[in-house]
C-alpha cells in the first residue's frame, strides 16, 4: 500500500465505527467539527453521517476501495448533529428530522420542516447537550422527492397531504427510525428527551426500549400557505395540538 494510502487509512479508521444491524451493517463516521450560524452567531457541533451496507466488515482499506465502484452520490445518505458532550451529559435534547428539500433548502412555507430544522438545533445549543439526527431517507414521510412533488401537485386541486400519498399508492406516513435508534443508541445509552409533537416518534423510540425521560413540543411559523397542512397533521395524522399550531 502506498505510504499515503498508509495516511489515509490511519485517519480514518479512527473515525468510522462499525454498528452491526442483522446480517448488514451501519458504518459511522465523526465525530467532525462543523461551525453552523444561527442567529448570527456561530455554533459548533459535532458532525456524523451514516451509511447501510450489506458487507460488513472493520476493514476500513476495504470500506475505502468500495466508496469509488458505488454511486453514493444517486443515493442519499443521514446525518447527526451533536452538541456538548452527548455520549455523557444529562437530559439531552434529540430530534428525528425528517428531510424536507422544499422546506429545509428552499425556505418553503408550504409547510415548517426549515422553521423546526433551524429551531431544534437553537434549543439543543441553548440547552447544552443534544442531537439532531437528519434522516435523508424520510423525504414526504418516506415517499421521496419526485412522488412528494406529484403530491404537491394533487394538494393544489384540493387533496390533503394523507389524501396526496395514499391515492399515489402509498401510506400516510412510511418513515422508518429503526438505523436512526441504532446509531442513537451507539452514541448514548442514557435518557433523552424527544422534541416532537408525533405520537408515532415517541412510540418508536420507547418500542426499540430507548428511555424517553420527556417530550418537547415544537410550535411556529403557521402561516396562510401551510395552515390547511398543520390542521391535517392533527386530524388526520394524529399529532399532538397542545397550544397554538401544531408542527411536526
Amino acid at each position: 500500500m502506498p505510504a499515503l494510502q498508509e495516511k489515509v487509512v490511519s485517519i480514518l479508521e479512527k473515525k468510522i465505527q462499525l454498528i452491526k444491524s442483522g446480517e448488514e451493517a451501519l458504518y459511522l463516521v465523526g465525530p467532525i467539527r462543523l461551525p453552523i450560524r444561527l442567529d448570527g452567531e456561530t455554533v459548533t457541533f459535532q458532525w456524523y453521517c451514516w451509511l447501510r451496507c450489506q458487507e460488513v466488515t472493520e476493514d476500513v482499506e476495504r470500506i475505502i476501495e468500495k466508496l469509488s465502484s458505488v454511486n453514493l452520490a444517486e443515493m442519499q445518505q443521514s446525518s447527526v448533529l451533536a452538541y456538548g458532550d452527548f455520549r455523557n451529559g444529562e437530559d439531552a435534547l434529540i430530534r428525528m428530522h425528517s428531510i424536507c428539500h422544499t422546506g429545509d433548502i428552499f425556505g418553503s412555507q408550504r409547510c415548517d420542516c426549515g422553521f423546526q430544522l433551524e429551531q431544534s438545533l437553537k434549543m439543543i445549543a441553548e440547552h447544552g447537550t443534544g442531537a439532531l439526527f437528519y434522516l435523508a431517507n424520510h423525504e414526504g414521510r418516506g415517499i421521496g422527492l419526485f412522488s412528494k412533488a406529484m403530491a404537491y401537485v394533487l394538494q393544489e386541486n384540493g387533496y390533503d397531504t394523507v389524501d396526496a400519498n395514499l391515492n399515489l399508492g402509498f401510506v400516510d406516513d412510511a418513515r422508518n427510525y429503526g438505523d436512526a435508534i441504532e446509531v442513537l443508541r451507539t452514541l448514548r445509552s442514557k435518557p433523552v428527551r424527544l422534541i416532537t409533537n408525533n405520537p408515532k416518534k415517541l412510540e418508536a423510540l420507547k418500542k426499540a426500549g430507548m428511555d424517553v425521560s420527556a417530550r418537547t413540543p415544537l410550535w411556529g411559523s403557521a402561516s396562510e400557505f401551510n395552515e390547511k397542512y398543520l390542521q391535517t397533521k392533527i386530524i388526520r395524522s394524529g399529532h399532538l395540538a397542545e397550544s397554538g399550531c401544531p408542527n411536526d
